[in-house]
Formats: structure tokens, C-alpha cells, sequence
């Protein structure tokens, strides 16, 4: 069996997003690290439901949300295991694979999220689209006066600009036969070259951070830039300095996970959207959220079922 492990990135942080996680005795130290940059536990903050959605909030979520949830999977002992994250969640990918300790990834997730902050503004955003083929898609949103930010699937992308571009550009889709065209709760235009100076110094801070060394046997980790396999940190922490000023590919993304032999494949953060994307793109594989599953026991056992 091999298992891919899928990082999340914004957009489904809520209320009961560490239910499963909040009393594993392994995570408690994921929990800790974060108070600090929060301001408090992170689950007595997102039980008051409040910002949720602000970009450092729910970057920091996300990141806990993901390496609390990775406490299982070691214990789950796969013997084969792929890692990839998705926006935000490449950096908690790069926590999961060893390379960065769990404190690492937060500060990191903290100062990402303050240099795209300061270099956005106000008014921008993104919008997802679907039902139109991605080069479409792409040419209406720079018709409008906006970027390509994540291709998903062929007829599936994100884009980023001002909000008032976007919504022109939503309608627009819609008019030409789009399933589905919608701006995001997210409020920053990720991974397009507005964020070019925040990729920058994000590129900065983690050519200052202290790397780990990775556990033994350790997961493959791909790049959530391209899908392509990061064997060497000084190859891998420039793309995931890169990405947040320029267009990610998930579905060469899940490409990646498809030729390393994943069998099961699971999304480890609040809500379903890779999971989703993954039943799509990986039909044969079995495919769960985290929050399929009600018990800690049950997600470590759905992976060792599969051994």
C-alpha cells in the first residue's frame, strides 16, 4: 500500500476543524507552538468562529491543522508514504516530510502570510471557476485584468485580482458556460506575480530557518508547485518560495501522487476540497478526509487496512 497524505489550504477552516485532533496526546505540542502567534490555544480560537478566514489566521490554522493531524499517520507506521500541500499546506508538507520541526512551520506560516498582507493591500482576491477549459478560463481572467493562480484540473482553475474584476469576470464565465464561478473567502491573490515582493521575502525568511533532519524511512515530499519530487531542501525551498507569486499546477500535482503508486489517499486539514479533486483525478485509489472519519482510531486504522 502506498499512501498519499494531501496538506489543505485555505478556505475550510471552521469551528470543529480540530475535533479529531484536539486531544491526541502527540499534537499537543503542535497546539503549544501555536498559542503563541495566535494569541491563544489555537482551539479555543477557531470554537469562537471568529476571523477564521483572515489570511494569517488561517494560515497558521491550516499548518496546525495539518501537523496535528500527521500525528496519526506516524502512528499508522505506512510503510510507503507521499506528501503534498496545497498552497499553504506545501509549507505544512515540508513539515510532515521532516524537513522543518513543527515551531518552524508556524513562524514560517506567520511570516508568509505578514509578507503577502503587506504586499496585496486591500480589495483583491480570488475566485474559483469551473465547466470551462482551463487556457478559456485563464483568457477571460486576463481579459479582465486578472491572473491564472492554481490550474486543479483541466476544466478547473483558481485566479486572482481586484474584487471588483472578479466579480465582472464571474459573471462573465457564467454567461460562457461555466458550471461554476464564485469568489473565494480568501483575501489575498495567491500565487499571482502581485504577490512578486512577498515571494521575495519569504524567499528570505526561509533561507534563514533551521532545517531538520528528516526521520528514516521518510516520505517522498512533491513540490505543490509542479508535483515534481524534492529529494534536496535547496532544490525544494525556492518553489516554495516561488509559489506564492506564481501559478500553481495541483493537477500535475496529483499526477505525481497517481506515478508514485498511491493506493489511498487522504486530505489532512479542515474540509474536503482535495479529497474531492483526488476521487476525480485518481479514480482507483481510495480516497478520504480527515474529516470522514469520527474516531483518531478509525483514520489510523483505515491506514493500516490498507498495508
Amino acid at each position: 500500500m502506498t499512501l498519499a497524505v494531501l496538506l489543505s489550504g485555505q478556505g475550510g477552516q471552521h469551528p470543529g476543524m480540530f475535533d479529531l485532533t484536539a486531544a491526541l496526546p502527540e499534537a499537543q505540542g503542535v497546539f503549544a507552538a501555536a498559542a503563541p502567534l495566535l494569541g491563544q490555544d489555537p482551539r479555543d480560537f477557531v470554537r469562537s468562529g471568529k476571523d477564521l478566514h483572515a489570511n494569517r489566521i488561517g494560515q497558521i490554522l491550516c499548518c496546525v491543522a495539518g501537523l496535528a493531524a500527521w500525528t496519526l499517520v506516524r502512528r499508522a507506521q505506512a510503510a510507503r508514504v507521499v506528501v503534498v500541500g496545497y498552497s499553504i499546506g506545501d509549507l505544512a508538507a515540508f513539515g510532515c516530510a521532516g524537513l522543518f520541526a513543527p515551531e518552524t512551520v508556524l513562524h514560517l506560516a506567520a511570516a508568509r502570510a505578514e509578507a503577502m498582507d503587506a504586499a496585496a493591500g486591500p480589495g483583491y482576491g480570488l475566485a474559483g471557476l469551473r465547466g470551462l477549459p482551463a487556457a478559456r478560463a485563464f483568457a477571460l481572467a486576463e481579459a479582465q485584468g486578472c491572473h491564472p493562480a492554481i490550474r486543479n484540473a483541466a476544466d478547473s482553475v483558481v485566479v486572482g485580482g481586484p474584487v471588483a474584476a472578479l466579480d465582472a469576470l464571474c459573471a462573465q464565465a457564467l454567461a460562457a458556460g461555466a458550471a461554476r464561478a464564485v469568489r473565494l473567502p480568501v483575501h489575498i491573490p495567491s500565487h499571482t506575480p502581485l504577490l512578486a515582493e512577498a515571494s521575495a521575502r519569504f524567499a528570505e525568511r526561509l533561507a534563514q530557518a533551521p532545517l531538520a533532519t528528516p526521520p528514516r524511512p521518510a516520505p517522498r515530499l512533491l513540490s505543490g508547485l509542479d508535483g515534481a519530487a524534492v529529494f534536496r531542501p535547496e532544490a525544494g525551498l525556492p518553489k516554495l518560495a516561488a509559489q506564492v507569486a506564481q501559478t500553481l499546477d495541483w493537477a500535475a500535482c496529483l499526477e505525481g501522487v497517481g506515478e508514485f503508486g498511491a493506493t489511498r489517499v487522504l486530505e489532512l486539514g479542515p474540509g474536503h476540497a482535495l479529497a474531492t479533486m483526488a476521487r476525480a483525478a485518481l479514480p482507483e485509489a481510495r480516497v478520504h478526509a480527515l474529516e470522514d472519519f469520527r474516531q483518531p482510531a478509525g483514520v489510523v486504522q483505515w491506514i493500516r487496512d490498507g498495508a
